[in-house]
């Protein structure tokens, strides 16, 4: 595949900005193997390089994209690593994710992020019922409305809400990442 100037410098530009804090949190996957944290990383960036329709501003920071996708190259490399023999010279035990919120955190902002994508009206409802907890009738007096506007807006905003996801890589599994 021939490579021009402009993925060089996405490329280059997505390894300025990410690449440090990307190894830091793949360092931490992987248990502190330095060279397979920079390993992950490589392929993260070339699978983002082989992506670069995921990258674009509409579909929010790249980051959460980046870090999904390290995750997955590393649980890939565990599978695979439990699916072969053990070798008898490596006294190393394997590496185990190491769940330091930073997941939940990178969920968050995505969550954050599609939120944002909705209708003002849409987000509210949602806020409304999921995040406050409230009942439709409860939330329909809070927001002025009928109850069946509150029901109808809650059913597109989490229709929307899920499309917004998948398009930031949250929901259906992507092909090659």
């Amino acid at each position: 595949m021939p490579t021009s100037v402009a993925d060089e410098d996405l490329v280059r530009t997505l390894y300025d900005e990410h690449a440090g804090a990307l190894l830091g949190y793949v360092t931490r996957l992987v248990g502190g193997d330095r060279q397979r944290a920079e390993d992950v990383v490589q392929e993260t960036l070339f699978r983002a390089w082989r992506h670069p329709d995921a990258l674009t501003p509409e579909r929010g920071s790249v980051r959460p994209w980046l870090w999904t996708v390290a995750r997955r190259v590393v649980l890939d490399g565990e599978r695979a690593r439990r699916a072969r023999p053990r070798e008898v010279a490596d006294a190393t035990a394997p590496a185990a994710l190491v769940d330091d919120g930073v997941e939940q955190a990178l969920s968050a902002q995505v969550v954050a992020e599609a939120l944002l994508a909705l209708t003002g009206e849409h987000r509210q409802a949602l806020i409304e019922t999921y995040y406050r907890g409230r009942s439709v009738a409860e939330a329909a007096q809070v927001l002025g409305v009928p109850e069946g506007t509150v029901k109808s807006r809650t059913y597109y905003a989490l229709r929307n809400l899920r499309s917004a996801l998948e398009e930031r890589g949250f929901g259906a599994v992507e092909a090659g990442s």
